[in-house]
């Protein structure tokens, strides 16, 4: 691994970025850890970071030389955000980053697909993560989560279709060898946990690991794209309800072995993910 230079990690109080950050401190890396509210980080230096105030951008940047990027939140089309960043974090000496895009949007796709499209160009040594489904958006602050608490439910448009879900801490393990390596992938990876597993699976898991019944109420199309609209912005509704029509279709119903390629280890299960924050919440 190398071990020069500073990382930023934007997005360092989120589900992947906090691991990230956590994970490259703990193996000794020097970590500008990125939020908006220059939130306190373990062992990092908190700088404040907002991807729509580019004022300030430079002091953020500041003797770094890679960069984790976690896209703005909601934002439709990011590409106009976060390219005009990239060209600035380059002339400032950035030479590798990672971008954390999703499984289901390819190279050249919507919204950060452009992003991918554009990395090769702009940095000699880069990644792409493509994971799957978080599996902590069935256990965190995510809308999966909230309803499996207050409601007992899980609603998607999914149907029965599967996916390789995935452990945050797994998707945070793979960015710090992308980050670290001697050499950078310089491709784009697809990450998905051990198994591909359907919603009612995941309700069936939950239930019996906590011991409170959950079930997956299936909603059309228009029915998912209209409840998430109260949560989301409406464009950014219809292409998360569009993510769970392709599911239903098959597209996410696959697992790779990257996570056990690239960090030496198998990813962890669902039901061990839930076992483990049972035994910490008890």
């Amino acid at each position: 691994m190398t071990t020069a230079g500073i990382t930023l990690v934007i997005g360092a109080t989120g589900t992947t970025g906090s691991r990230t950050a956590a994970q490259l401190t703990a193996a000794g890396h020097r970590v500008k850890a990125a939020s908006r509210q220059a939130t306190l980080v373990a062992g990092a230096e908190p700088v404040p970071f907002d991807w729509y105030d580019p004022a300030a951008h430079a002091a953020a940047l500041d003797g770094v030389d890679r960069v984790y990027l976690i896209p703005p939140l909601g934002d439709s089309d990011p590409a106009a955000t976060m390219l005009p960043f990239l060209h600035q974090a380059r002339t400032a000496g950035v030479h590798r980053a990672v971008l954390l895009s999703s499984s289901a949007i390819p190279e050249g796709g919507p919204a950060v697909g452009t992003v991918h499209q554009a990395l090769p160009d702009l940095f000699r040594h880069w990644a792409v993560l493509r994971p799957s489904w978080f599996m902590q958006n069935f256990t965190g602050t995510h809308a999966h989560a909230r309803s499996i608490r207050d409601e007992g439910s899980i609603w998607t448009a999914a149907e029965s279709g599967r996916v390789g879900f995935i452990d945050a801490d797994d998707i945070a393990a793979v960015a710090v060898r992308a980050l670290t390596d001697e050499q950078a992938p310089n491709t784009d990876l697809v990450l998905t946990g051990p198994e591909a597993l359907s919603h009612d699976d995941i309700a069936t898991i939950v239930t019996e690991v906590t011991g409170h019944p959950v079930v997956h109420r299936r909603l059309s199309y228009e029915e998912m794209r209209d409840r998430l609209t109260t949560q989301v912005p409406v464009e950014f509704a219809a292409m998360l309800a569009d993510m769970d029509r392709a599911i239903a279709n098959g597209v996410e119903d696959r697992i790779t072995d990257t996570v056990q390629r690239l960090t030496g280890r198998a990813p962890r299960t669902f039901r061990a993910l839930l076992e483990r924050e049972m035994r910490c919440n008890s």
